[in-house]
């Protein structure tokens, strides 16, 4: 032990080289993902003048740094708290008022504790009381705290030992048990030098339950969950790069699929303490292995998860339910057109609106759409030459009743069919001016119920005119290829035709991108036209391409027509909305 003014200070820098963690080709390790034996611990003790930092001081510092079981250094000093040690403190550690008085205060140690700490994992026996003394001396004199990664032997032994083993995770007792060359005194040194052969005798039982990194044993200590410990090795061996990863069951079929731009960082968190989704629990236990699908870079790795999601419908992956809720509002193709709701896209002449998330949003547009145009709303087709019994909206001068042929069908399509079919594809005023003036006679005549429900119609009715107009400004083009700078200097390459992603590569810092672009051009997919707004692709993928193609950094190469949307188009109403301008292709 030093004398109690004696302060030890870390040796030459030569010396200091063996106390860092090891590299690999001149970087330094990732801390998480070396073995315990290559890691370097400072195990820490503290003895105080009392049970909380406010209002107690430290009165004695103990630390030994070790790797490997071997020890490379200690630090321990008595400290001068600056109040008189209470006699039940004397008692329990021998430390004096008097023994205190000629050592340094605590601002005067803590730059050499603080550098004797860097670069190393912080280990103490029920860490938050020591960690909780020297962040409050940190914050009471200017420093700062270094927040190191902590390992705490009292949650270690809780995971480790077996109730029977042990009666209580005191030190002492863990000692005892351990037959640790250093027994606890309620000294600092001594307490931390017992808690080095404690953690030793800790880390070679975390060998049975495969825990050899440091990363593990962080998680191990966490409520993980029995699932997902008997599974983690399910995480072992997959790469560090973008593309999606599937969860598979013993028969071979997708349980989850996910996608990430490190598959291997995004796969191990599935069996840590952050994963908390009883679901996906519920999906480890019926995994027997993962498989990765390696991607040029995110953008196809998103793309390939939506495709097996799909493909597949994994019964784990929310997004997988329910596909058949997709709704499409079809105008359609006859002497007097009427709204029809659909799921499917057919090349029939008709004019179609969406899609929408489900069949209320499209009924909101479909009563939007009547409110605001005399369009019929019968469902028969009528004939253009030979009349029929008028319905009740008819009688009741609610429609231009082209059943009774009241109106011709010319003057139906001028005032109905043809104001709708250009609100679908450009400008929807012929449906937003009649709303936006029914709201304000409503507002005005203190009827703010209906009025919100009009609004809620006319909501409905953009947020779908908006979603297809930016669909279909990037589905009618027939190729287009862009290109997006990464941080490292690659250059991230995207062919899309008609809205599909149809081939995908990066290419390396130094490599120019067009030699990539003409390895890859041959080999992307034919992807032919088709009718409708989303023709060759889901909504949901040309969505992510279109996100990928807007951002600031992505450069357009090629395109065999411009990309762009209608002037007066219903982005412009997007006020309406309560959401922020979306940038739109010029």
């Amino acid at each position: 032990m030093p004398s109690p003014n004696h302060v030890p200070r870390p040796g030459p820098a030569a010396s200091r080289d063996r106390f860092e963690q090891p590299t690999l080709d001149g970087m330094l390790a990732d801390p998480l993902q070396l073995d315990l034996r290559h890691t370097t611990f400072v195990v820490l003790d503290l003895e105080t003048t009392g049970g909380a930092p406010d209002g107690a001081g430290i009165t004695e510092i103990g630390a030994v740094k070790v790797r490997g079981g071997e020890e490379l250094g200690s630090f321990g000093t008595l400290i001068n708290p600056g109040v008189p040690i209470p006699p039940f403190i004397t008692v329990l550690t021998g430390i004096t008022t008097t023994m205190t008085m000629e050592a340094p205060p605590i601002e005067a140690v803590l730059p050499s504790l603080l550098e004797f700490l860097s670069g190393a994992v912080l280990v103490a026996h029920n860490a938050p009381y020591d960690t909780g003394f020297l962040k409050a001396a940190c914050a009471a004199h200017g420093y700062r705290w270094p927040n190191p990664r902590i390992v705490d032997t009292v949650q270690l032994a809780r995971r480790v030992l077996l109730r029977d083993e042990v009666p209580n995770n005191k030190l002492g007792t863990l000692a005892a048990y351990f037959r640790v060359a250093d027994q606890p005194s309620h000294r600092a040194m001594a307490d931390a030098r017992a808690t080095v052969g404690v953690l030793h005798a800790l880390i070679a039982r975390l060998g049975g339950h495969r825990v050899h990194t440091l990363g593990d044993t962080i998680e191990f200590v966490k409520a993980v969950a029995p699932v997902q410990r008997a599974k983690k090795h399910l995480a072992e061996g997959l790469p560090h790069a973008p593309g999606v990863y599937l969860f598979r069951a013993a028969d071979g079929r997708p349980l989850y699929v996910g996608t990430s731009t490190d598959i291997a960082t995004r796969v191990r968190s599935y069996f840590t303490a952050a994963e908390r989704r009883a679901r996906i629990k519920e999906m480890l236990g019926a995994a027997v292995r993962v498989d990765a699908v390696e991607c040029a870079h995110g953008l196809e790795a998103q793309v390939r998860e939506l495709r097996l999601i799909a493909a597949h419908a994994p019964p784990y992956n929310r997004r997988s339910k329910h596909p058949e809720r997709v709704q499409w509002l079809k105008l359609t193709a006859e002497p007097y057109p009427r709204l029809s709701v659909v799921r499917q896209l057919a090349a029939d002449g008709g004019a179609y609106l969406g899609p929408f998330a489900g069949r209320s949003a499209a009924q909101a547009a479909v009563d939007a759409i009547h409110e605001a145009l005399p369009l019929r709303q019968c469902t028969p087709r009528l004939s253009a030459r030979k009349a029929t019994a008028a319905c009740a909206l008819a009688e009741l001068g609610k429609c231009p009743a082209p059943c009774t042929l009241a109106i011709s069908t010319e003057d139906y399509d001028e005032r109905a069919a043809a104001p709708l079919r250009a609100a679908f594809g450009g400008d929807p005023d012929a449906v937003v001016d009649p709303l936006l003036a029914r709201i304000h006679r409503l507002s005005d005549a203190q009827r703010y119920e209906d009025a919100a429900a009009v609004r809620d119609r006319l909501t409905a009715f953009l947020r779908a005119a908006i979603r297809m107009q930016r669909l279909a400004s990037l589905t009618s083009i027939e190729e287009l290829i862009a290109a997006r700078r990464t941080e490292q200097n690659a250059w991230e390459i995207a062919i899309v035709r008609h809205g599909r992603l149809a081939a995908a590569a990066t290419a390396a810092p130094g490599v120019h991108p067009r030699r990539t672009l003409e390895l890859i051009r041959p080999t992307a997919e034919t992807v032919l036209a088709a009718p409708g707004p989303t023709p060759c692709a889901t909504p949901e993928e040309t969505e992510r391409i279109l996100d990928w193609l807007e951002r600031p950094e992505t450069r357009l190469v090629e395109a065999t027509s411009g990309w762009a949307s209608p002037a007066r188009g219903p982005a412009r109403w997007r006020r309406l909305l309560g959401t922020p301008q979306q940038r739109q292709p010029g």
